[in-house]
């Protein structure tokens, strides 16, 4: 004969909740008909390890689907009101059945109970404005970072376009006015590129801060004071070498880039952003190298950017000291720089065989 086991409720405006007392509880049955709950399982409660059952009448309508989770030691089965709102007792008899008693951990009173609801709502709230607030600051974002690189792509199309047209029309005359050609819209462009030194240090995108540190402050520093200061330079067909290389690569990271903005990917531009700058940026880091090798005496005629020592020594330091030292951490960020592409074309490359197997 099945036995009653201990059974423990609580209730909320739209759900009720019953704790039956069972350790170890095996075949559980849960049935509902309309206000009535029928309950058989066998496990261990009261009177040791047997079949017990119960069941409950409801004071008003529940709805025909139950939940149950089994533990180690009871059953917690959540029962739906039909209707939202409090009942004055658990079932449709006055008298409540010997084995039902309260749920205290769970017990609250209506007012509670409502308040409850309120402090939920305002949570539920709260965490919708806060979700609110962070997709605009994210389209903001999406936004900025789209523009940009619609600029900056603009930008470095002209330039290698308008380079490669002149190169077929003038052949090698084209490499001597390059400078004049081109500078402006170049000078614009790297620029306008310490925005990604920000963008990486202030967390706008995920990228390091010192890898980005050192190429934008390398070619402003070629852009810049080899080319911009010198006039002599201006002619020189290694300024054709190192626009071109430099638009070459950027040509294909920055629509790669606009299309990340909206989570879209165009297969072969990724393959071409992560595989292009192997040959391009060591032969760009070459160009410049040029450029500053012949930069160098050209400054130790002009005494550009020399410090000048006290007329006891008799002498200054020139710049051209200053361009030495330069070269060779011009090919220490080479390694630092090619070292961490390397790392992201090998990141992005496994991630997207992992992705396909």
């Amino acid at each position: 004969m099945a036995l009653t086991p201990l059974v423990y409720w609580a209730q909320r405006h739209e759900d009720i909740y019953l704790r039956v007392e069972l350790t170890d509880a095996q075949n559980i049955d849960v049935r509902v008909h309309e206000k009535v709950l029928q309950f058989t399982a066998r496990g261990h409660g009261a009177k040791g390890q047997n079949e017990y059952e119960f069941s409950l009448e409801f004071l008003s309508p529940i709805k025909p689907k139950v939940s149950y989770k089994s533990t180690e030691r009871q059953v917690n089965i959540t029962v739906h009101k039909q209707q939202r709102g409090w009942w004055e007792r658990l079932t449709a008899q006055e008298r409540k059945p010997v084995f039902l008693a309260p749920d205290f951990d769970r017990w609250l009173e209506e007012s509670d109970a409502e308040m409850e609801i309120r402090e939920k709502d305002e949570k539920r709230n709260r965490l919708k404005a806060s979700k609110q607030k962070e997709e605009g600051f994210v389209s903001l974002k999406t936004g900025f970072l789209f523009v940009y690189n619609l600029v900056q792509f603009l930008g470095f199309s002209w330039i290698f376009v308008n380079m490669t047209v002149r190169l077929f029309i003038f052949g090698r005359d084209s490499l001597y006015d390059t400078f004049h050609t081109i500078a402006d819209v170049m000078f614009f462009c790297q620029i306008l590129a310490a925005v990604e030194v920000l963008n990486a240090a202030f967390g706008v995108v995920r990228t390091g801060v010192i890898p980005t540190l050192i190429q934008v402050v390398g070619r402003n520093f070629i852009l810049f004071i080899i080319f911009g200061s010198l006039e002599k330079m201006h002619n020189q067909p290694v300024v054709f070498f190192v626009f071109y290389l430099w638009s070459a690569i950027e040509i294909f990271r920055y629509p790669f880039y606009m299309l990340g903005c909206f989570n879209t990917e165009w297969k072969t531009l990724t393959w071409l952003r992560y595989t292009i700058w192997i040959p391009l940026y060591p032969l760009g880091v070459i160009a410049e190298a040029v450029a500053v090798i012949q930069s160098i005496p050209i400054f130790d005629e002009t005494k550009l950017f020399s410090i000048p020592l006290p007329k006891a020594i008799g002498t200054s330091i020139n710049f051209s000291y200053f361009l030495h030292v330069y070269l060779v951490l011009m090919f220490l960020g080479l390694f630092i720089n090619f070292r961490h592409l390397y790392k992201q074309r090998k990141r992005r490359f496994r991630t997207k065989k992992r992705k396909a197997s």
